[in-house]
């Protein structure tokens, strides 16, 4: 083999051993017996030392200094393997292995916090893994940025300059739609005990409609909704409550968004450095435009509705346009993953210049939950109850997730600019919808975006799906036509 073929086919056994890490997440998250927390973070710590070794050896390096790429795909790997290797070799091994085992139990440890709503029982392993995040964070930088070493992880070719100018630019047109919203009458919600096997069931034939694979995948529940995996093996979880079935609903939308985006990717690339969504932000984009754009329009809910009516009997809405104004009432919340379009930017903004500030040393981690409570109280008018409906919320930081908070709002942008252009193409997407028929809208996306994988740097793909260079105007717009005509503004 040439030095092309050779990398190619070392970087598919990485990129196997990733996908079996994952597994083990995905497991932890679903399965594992709690008592197991410590032996799988030594597992995982393990597994972490053998793919950071693969990841930085000096192999890659000498490959890629003579590998000649055969085409557009092979330099776009090229390209994907080098920033992979570059990053690899600035943090030492046993660095990435300590990382591995102290998120995985302070993984354990957040969940049991969160159940007993005890901040206290939580911020000694948070402010380890701070520390840990902080180091890796000087190495990747070597000198730079901290934070924006950390923000490149997950959309790189942004930074949090980038970041706060997009926030700045949205924060006063989401707090004014927000303030004109809240004057007006909030629609009536749905009602009644919803068994919760029967959402499972219900969310499985959502998942379906949406184009998941079930053959290359599987629902189940978790505390924290996810999804894991690439290729042909691509999992989600959801949760359910018996008062409040649109959290199992559209959490399982928003998780088959990013499992189609694997699943779609072309199986050309399967187990290469293109074989996965290109940035978290554009995979934000996917779940995002499948739970909002398509999951919570008119012409959807109106088929839901009966879905749900047939299911549930009487569930105290007895029109579909009321349903569609339940689906999407604004009202005071404290959870992100719950909160309605117009508000869920300004949770997200909150987290971004919290984390920002602990992993620049401005705010340290015993300082968290006042500087939480009074961040919220000061964006959102009301103070938080209870740690589990602040702080605590989020399983993110508890696993190091240190700069990903940001692309779940960029993702909300991107998914602006990519249903402007979708609705132009499939013109009579809302009778599709109104169907129940989500294969056009999910098509455009899997033949404009998602069968790319990382064949394109994050922009360069939204730009190609959509014919325009990212933007908050259209998100914007979105949002302000959809509320003013639902609250009548």
């Amino acid at each position: 083999m040439n030095s092309f073929d050779e990398l190619i086919a070392f970087e598919r056994e990485t990129q196997a051993l990733g996908q079996i890490s994952g597994r083990l997440g995905w497991d932890q998250e679903t399965m594992m017996p709690r008592g197991a927390a410590p032996q799988r973070g030594e597992e995982m710590a393990a597994l972490e030392g053998v793919l950071h070794a693969r990841r930085s050896d000096p192999r890659i390096k000498d490959w890629l200094n003579s590998a000649e790429a055969p085409d557009e795909a092979g330099a776009a790997q090229l390209r994907e393997i080098r920033r992979s290797y570059d990053r690899a070799v600035k943090v030492p091994g046993a660095l990435a292995s300590r990382i591995a085992r102290v998120t995985s139990e302070a993984q354990g440890k957040w969940a049991q916090a969160r159940a007993d709503e005890d901040v206290a029982a939580f911020l000694p392993v948070l402010a380890e893994v701070v520390v840990l995040k902080r180091e890796e964070g000087h190495a990747l930088a070597a000198g730079g940025n901290l934070y924006d070493a950390m923000v490149a992880d997950y959309e790189q070719g942004t930074t949090s300059e980038d970041i706060a100018k997009i926030f700045d630019a949205m924060r006063p047109g989401l707090v004014d739609l927000r303030a004109r919203v809240l004057e007006k009458a909030t629609p009536k919600g749905v009602s009644g005990q919803f068994d919760e096997a029967a959402q499972m069931k219900l969310a499985r034939k959502i998942a379906k409609v949406f184009g998941y694979d079930m053959q290359h995948g599987r629902v189940d529940k978790a505390v924290h909704p996810f999804s894991s995996g690439s290729g042909l093996d691509v999992r989600i979880t959801t949760r359910t409550s018996a008062e409040d079935p649109f959290n199992c609903i559209y959490s399982t939308i928003h998780e088959v968004g990013h499992a189609a985006y694997e699943q779609n990717i072309d199986r050309a690339y399967l187990l290469t450095a293109l074989g996965r969504g290109v940035s978290m932000g554009v995979h934000e984009s996917q779940s995002r435009i499948y739970e909002n754009q398509l999951g919570r329009s008119r012409a959807f809910t109106g088929w839901l509705f009966k879905e749900m009516t047939d299911l549930f009997g009487d569930i105290g809405i007895s029109s579909a346009e009321a349903f569609y104004a339940a689906v999407n009432r604004v009202q005071n919340g404290y959870i992100r993953t719950e909160a309605d379009e117009l508000q869920y930017n300004l949770h997200i903004m909150l987290r971004f210049d919290l984390e920002r500030a602990l992993m620049q040393g401005d705010l340290e981690v015993q300082d968290l939950e006042a500087a939480w409570n009074d961040r919220f109280l000061a964006d959102f008018g009301y103070a938080v109850d209870k740690p589990s409906n602040g702080c605590l919320q989020d399983v993110h930081w508890s696993v190091g997730l240190f700069g990903y908070f940001p692309t779940y709002a960029l993702g909300n942008v991107y998914a602006g600019c990519l249903f402007e252009t979708l609705r132009r193409d499939v013109p009579e997407l809302d009778a599709q919808l109104a169907a129940g028929d989500t294969s056009f809208a999910t098509g455009w996306l899997r033949d404009n975006l998602q069968q790319f994988g990382s064949l394109r740097a994050p922009r360069a793909t939204i730009q190609h799906a959509s014919g325009q260079q990212p933007d908050h105007a259209p998100l914007m717009g979105y949002l302000e036509r959809k509320f003013s005509d639902i609250y009548g503004l």
